[in-house]
């Protein structure tokens, strides 16, 4: 397969397991080529053009041409100088690395984080909030983390890739979209009733099993074993953690256990008061569950050699 092949399926699969349905993510894809229409002629030179047809700006390939041919990739949860430097050296050993893959996005697609986050408030519509309140909410959120994200130094590891000639690509939501949709159905079928039935169901995944071994493994943040799990809410995806202001309205839902990745302590905080309760399956396993469903996929496409390093492990379904 080549780099360009590769992406596009990702792409393409990350819209699979996408809660919105097609004609929603047609419609940002279209939204996007008006707003570059409607952009100065001394503006449009600025523009990401993949938005015309990639709905995640934080999956990018970062650094390499598309028709560069791939057998085997070096995949890591986070791929930063270090990394790129092992690759190279793999290279150099006899163990050629074709491509690097990042689940966590660097470059223009960690500057752009703060656009996929749209995604949430067709969750949050989904769930039955209001869209007003949900867009309100967001854009509030997706405030913040654009202000935080503008003074990092996204090219860090983009330049490393680019002096070693190592192809980069990065790919976030689409794993994430994975995980979210994997772990739902799963809750939604086997509708477990206690709290610790939820962590038992994660840890018959190899992820979680793994995270557990090494002292990371799923937790109840809120709540005790025995209590009763109710509606349980999936929340994994949609570029990083929404509004804190968000628990009330899916407490008035409903809604009595979150399933999250992480939570930070201003979210814990004001999820506390809610009476709601609170599952961490935990980041790294989950981002390792999601890159993995993806990765099954890619495996039956080409014959894909995966070599794994920085946080991520290789297990097939």
């Amino acid at each position: 397969m080549t780099l360009g092949e590769i992406y596009d399926l990702f792409v393409r699969e990350g819209a699979r397991t996408d809660i919105r349905n097609s004609r929603t993510i047609q419609q940002k894809l279209s939204g996007a080529k008006k707003e570059y229409r409607q952009s100065p002629a001394s503006l449009k030179k600025f523009f990401d053009k993949e938005n015309f047809n990639n709905p995640y700006s934080d999956t990018r390939i970062l650094c390499g041409d598309r028709d560069v041919p791939v057998k085997r990739i070096l995949v890591g949860i986070d791929i930063e100088v270090g990394e790129l430097l092992l690759a190279d050296r793999l290279s150099e050993q006899g163990e050629k690395i074709d491509l690097v893959m990042a689940h966590h996005p660097e470059g223009v697609a960690l500057a752009g984080l703060d656009d996929v986050m749209g995604l949430q408030v067709d969750i949050l519509k989904q769930l039955g909030i209001e869209a007003s309140i949900a867009q309100d909410l967001l854009n509030q959120r997706a405030k913040e983390v654009a202000r935080r994200l503008h003074g990092a130094n996204h090219t860090r590891t983009v330049d490393a890739a680019n002096l070693l000639g190592i192809p980069l690509i990065c790919c976030h939501t689409p794993a994430d979209n994975h995980v979210a949709q994997y772990l739902q159905r799963l809750m939604d079928r086997k509708k477990p009733k206690m709290l610790a039935q939820v962590i038992d169901l994660l840890l018959k995944e190899p992820e979680y099993q793994d995270a557990a071994t090494n002292k990371v493994g799923p937790q109840i943040l809120i709540g005790k074993p025995k209590d009763k799990a109710g509606k349980i809410f999936v929340d994994m995806t949609g570029g990083t953690e929404g509004s804190k202001d968000i628990f009330a309205r899916l407490s008035q839902l409903g809604i009595k256990t979150q399933l999250g990745m992480h939570l930070s302590e201003a979210h814990f905080d004001k999820i506390k008061s809610e009476h709601m309760n609170v599952v961490i399956a935990g980041h790294m396993a989950s981002d390792n569950l999601g890159m993995n469903l993806l990765l099954d996929k890619l495996e039956k496409k080409g014959n894909i050699d995966i070599v794994s390093c920085s946080g991520f492990r290789r297990f097939r379904r």
